[in-house]
């Protein structure tokens, strides 16, 4: 199984690369959904954060992330804790998706994950597309989708690594700041290059 990295920025247009792969049959295993499946009602995950952080869990028995947030947002201690419980589960569902993948008859899958490159997770790769727009066209787009203003868009984006810098870290960069039939081509191009390994 040859599996390649997809990551970007806020406001990069990560997803919309996302969704043109896997319409050119790519299939994409995607961090934040197993993220989300990793604490649902009954699973392990979510067992250990009830017990580290009291009060997380709704009546209903899901995670109430308001109040999850409000604990770990301020604090870069209790974010480590969560993200301790978090990443071994969501790479043990990463590790069962790849395998069902494999049982299928699949060669080639991209794991499409924001962190790819902060976690050190893009060494494991066989590759790694980055979603790449310009910090200012970044900035604009975010400032449009959530209603922030420039200091607010700003605060976002110094709270992430800079797309320049996983730019760095890229086998393909795909420039995604002009219109989607720009970015398409290039899209195209990686999925086939990412065919060509084995």
């Amino acid at each position: 199984m040859h599996v390649f990295g997809l990551t970007g920025g806020i406001a990069s247009g990560k997803s919309t690369v996302s969704r043109m792969l896997r319409e050119l049959g790519a299939r994409v295993l995607d961090a934040d959904v197993l993220a989300r499946e990793a604490v649902e009602p009954g699973t392990p995950g979510l067992r250990r954060i009830d017990e580290r952080f009291p009060g997380v869990v709704g009546p209903d028995g899901r995670l109430d992330r308001v109040k999850l947030g409000a604990h770990i947002f301020a604090d870069p201690q209790e974010r480590a804790a969560l993200n301790a419980i978090v990443h071994p589960e969501v790479r043990a569902l990463f590790l069962q998706k790849l395998q069902a993948l494999e049982a299928e008859g699949v060669t080639h899958a991209v794991y499409d994950v924001p962190l790819l490159i902060e976690t050190g997770l893009h060494t494991a790769m066989e590759g790694v597309a980055v979603v790449w727009v310009p910090r200012e066209v970044q900035k604009a787009r975010l400032m449009a989708r959530d209603g922030l203003d420039a200091a607010q868009a700003e605060a976002r984006l110094q709270a992430q690594m800079a797309l320049d810098d996983k730019r760095a870290h890229a086998t393909w960069v795909i420039d995604n700041s002009g219109a989607p039939d720009a970015t398409r081509p290039q899209v195209e191009a990686v999925w086939r290059a990412m065919l060509a390994h084995g």
